[in-house]
């Protein structure tokens, strides 16, 4: 692993983003601008947190990525999104100017935090790291953020305290993890993904492994999760367990549901009630990311009280199930689910809930996920009633795989393709229903198409 100079922010004015528009870049922007560094960035997209950049911030953006953007920087972050043969990337490596990946200059940021609690998982990181930080918030612990999708409360994904505590999503793509200094550490759950990089699950535990032992205070364990179990056996760490089993040391217990959507249970550890909680944010596998949350903020100073007060007003992280819209008595919602398991998730959750029809507006994302899992993909997908898809978006990604919508297409019944955002709106807004959900899901741009049926279709 490549040793970074601890020290590299200091003596430093001008950092240059690129990519600045990415959901992982964002709250870096943030923590760098509310220090006082002078920001630019290049994107290759007019996005919705570019034009924030621009308008709150105030930070120079230039779309389209050229090697005269990096001029005047000290310093330089990329993504490893960018590909390697990027003219703007090429530049920044070859200029003498110190250059770091995101994930290496997140792990720096952590480092200057004695009570930095990590959230990892494949699933469900955004949502509790989000659940996490609207608690320990609202306690008063003046925490630093970096979040994976926007949240209301702090107008972004990252934020910058003035107390020992961050909250750090930790992504496990390419051992990004590997990079950051977790004090107190969460594994929701341990699932077969990112398989172009990690080749088996078997590669997955063991580095999640990895990632357990370089934590130094707390490991807060899913313990009905095989895999995440598997990952810390033998660790000498203090563990805290939670799951739905009374056997853990947290767990939910007498859980109500009111029409799907609005959800409460007594949170209880070893058998004692600790606080009552609801939650406005649908699904049973919000009431776990709850839970874990709840382990955390508990660890670092929250009051059983602020558990319930501060969870209630959560009202769910960007693009997590988040409401778009309704047009003519369609409801329109965006969701990142782009893994099997999280589609899966997501869309049982929408059939549990008082609608007629559920829609599943999908872009596959990257051309080996796709490949990989094609079985999991159509099984999961079928359990909508209705299902639209885009081409593959392949990132960062060339298709050696040879595999298109087309084949995801042909194993579902009923299902249609189009090639523009322009087309699945049309398609949908034309055959959807008063009454119906449509959820577009995807971890690439296939939020403009829930944008497109909100804004276009409103005064058809």
């Amino acid at each position: 692993m490549t040793i970074i100079d601890e020290n590299i922010l200091e003596g430093k004015k001008h950092v240059h983003f690129i990519g600045i528009g990415g959901s992982g870049m964002f709250p870096l922007v943030q923590i760098l601008h509310a220090e006082g560094y002078y920001i630019t960035g290049s994107d290759n997209n007019e996005t919705d947190t570019v034009n924030y950049e621009r308008e709150v911030l105030g930070i120079p953006v230039t779309i389209g990525q050229y090697a005269q953007n990096i001029e005047g920087a000290d310093l330089i972050v990329y993504t490893s999104a960018i590909l390697k043969d990027n003219e703007e990337l090429v530049a920044a490596l070859s200029s003498g100017v110190p250059c770091l990946e995101r994930s290496q200059l997140l792990g720096l940021i952590t480092g200057k935090y004695s009570n930095c609690i990590c959230v990892s998982g494949t699933h469900g990181k955004t949502t509790t790291s989000a659940m996490l930080t609207q608690i320990v918030l609202g306690a008063g612990l003046d925490p630093t953020a970096v979040i994976g999708g926007k949240l209301p409360v702090i107008h972004g994904s990252g934020r910058v305290g003035k107390s020992d505590v961050m909250v750090c999503e930790a992504c496990e793509f390419c051992d990004h993890f590997l990079m950051l200094n977790p004090d107190i550490s969460i594994i929701l759950n341990i699932d077969a993904d990112h398989l172009d990089y990690f080749g088996t699950l078997d590669n997955i535990i063991a580095s999640f492994r990895k990632f357990a032992q370089k934590t130094t205070k707390l490991l807060i364990v899913n313990g009905d999760n095989s895999n995440s179990m598997k990952a810390v056996e033998g660790l000498d760490k203090q563990l805290i367990t939670f799951g739905w089993e009374p056997i853990n040391d947290y767990y939910p217990a007498n859980i109500r549901y009111n029409k799907g959507i609005h959800t409460e249970f007594d949170l209880m550890y070893h058998g004692e009630l600790v606080q009552h909680i609801e939650l406005k944010v649908p699904g049973k596998h919000n009431i776990l990311n709850a839970t874990a949350a709840c382990a955390a903020a508990l660890y670092v100073g929250a009051k059983p009280c602020d558990l319930h007060e501060h969870l209630w007003e959560f009202g769910g992280a960007g693009r997590r199930f988040q409401v778009m819209g309704k047009v003519r008595g369609i409801t329109i919602v965006d969701d990142y689910a782009h893994h099997p398991a999280e589609l899966e998730v997501t869309l049982r959750t929408a059939k549990e809930m008082d609608f007629n029809k559920v829609w599943a507006v999908f872009q596959p994302f990257t051309y080996s996920r796709t490949a990989l899992l094609l079985d999991d993909f159509v099984r999961v997908l079928s359990i909508a009633d209705r299902v639209v898809m885009s081409e593959i978006m392949g990132s960062r990604e060339v298709n050696t795989y040879n595999i298109y919508t087309k084949d995801l297409a042909d194993k579902i019944d009923g299902s249609v393709w189009y090639n523009t955002f322009e087309e699945m709106a049309d398609y949908v807004m034309s055959h959807a229903e008063d009454g119906d959900l449509v959820i577009t899901l995807g971890c690439g741009d296939i939020n403009k198409c829930a944008k497109m049926m909100v804004e276009d279709y409103a005064l058809k």
